[in-house]
C-alpha cells in the first residue's frame, strides 16, 4: 500500500469538468477550481489576519486544496440534479463519504490515514478556516459564471449561479474578508464593459439594496 492511487487521482481531477454541459466559452476542471479556491482562500485569510483574526494556515490550505478531491469518485454532478431534493443530496453525500472511507482504508498507509481522513472530510464547517473555504468556493463560482456572462453565453443558468454565489457570500458579510470583497473587488467586476452588465448590476442591487 502506497500513495500511488492518491497521486494518480490528482490527474483524474484534471479531466473532471465542473458543471458539465453548461460552460460554452471556457471549461473548468475540478483541479483548476481547487487551485483557484486555494489562492482565493489565501487572499481572504490574509485579510482576516490583518484584521486581527488568528488563522490556522495549515488547516486552511488543507481544506482549500482538498475540498473537492472526493469528486474523483463520483464526478461533478450537474447542480440541478445534485440539489433536486434534500434526500438525493444526502444520499450522494453518503455515497461519497463511503467511497472516501474505503479509499483511505485501502489505499492510504495506516500511518497517514488519520491525516487524510481529516483532509478528505467535509471542510465547510463553523471554524474560521471552514468559513473562508465556503466563501472562497463561492467567489470562484461567481467568477466562473461571470466569465460566461461576460462572453455572451445566453444560458440563464449562469445568472442564477451568480445570484446563488453572491447570496451565499453575503451570509458571511460580518467577516472582514467579505466586507473587502463587497466593497473593493465586486465593484471592479461590475465596472467591466460587457453586454449583460446591467443584468448583473440588477442582481447585485436586488441582493444588496443598501449598496444600490
Amino acid at each position: 500500500m502506497s500513495m500511488h492511487a492518491y497521486i494518480q487521482g490528482l490527474a483524474n481531477l484534471e479531466s473532471i469538468n465542473r458543471a458539465p454541459g453548461f460552460f460554452k466559452y471556457q471549461e473548468h476542471s475540478v483541479a483548476a477550481h481547487s487551485f483557484r479556491v486555494a489562492e482565493i482562500a489565501q487572499l481572504l485569510g490574509d485579510i482576516e489576519e490583518v484584521n486581527g483574526a488568528e488563522v490556522n494556515w495549515q488547516l486552511l490550505y488543507e481544506k482549500a486544496l482538498n475540498h473537492d478531491y472526493t469528486e474523483r469518485f463520483i464526478g461533478d454532478i450537474k447542480t440541478p440534479v445534485k440539489y433536486a431534493t434534500h434526500e438525493l443530496r444526502h444520499q450522494l453525500a453518503e455515497v461519497e463519504e463511503k467511497l472516501t472511507s474505503n479509499f483511505i482504508h485501502n489505499e492510504v498507509p495506516e500511518f497517514l490515514q488519520e491525516r487524510y481522513t481529516r483532509r478528505l472530510s467535509e471542510g465547510k464547517d463553523d471554524t474560521l478556516e471552514g468559513q473562508i473555504l465556503s466563501i472562497s468556493d463561492k467567489v470562484d463560482l461567481l467568477y466562473e459564471s461571470f466569465g460566461e456572462i461576460e462572453k455572451g453565453n445566453p444560458q440563464s443558468v449562469f445568472l442564477d449561479i451568480f445570484r446563488e454565489s453572491l447570496s451565499t457570500i453575503l451570509l458571511f458579510q460580518s467577516r472582514p474578508s467579505v466586507q473587502y470583497f463587497l466593497k473593493e473587488i465586486l465593484p471592479d467586476l461590475l465596472s467591466e464593459d460587457f453586454a449583460d452588465r446591467e443584468k448583473l448590476i440588477d442582481v447585485t442591487k436586488e441582493l444588496m439594496p443598501e449598496r444600490a
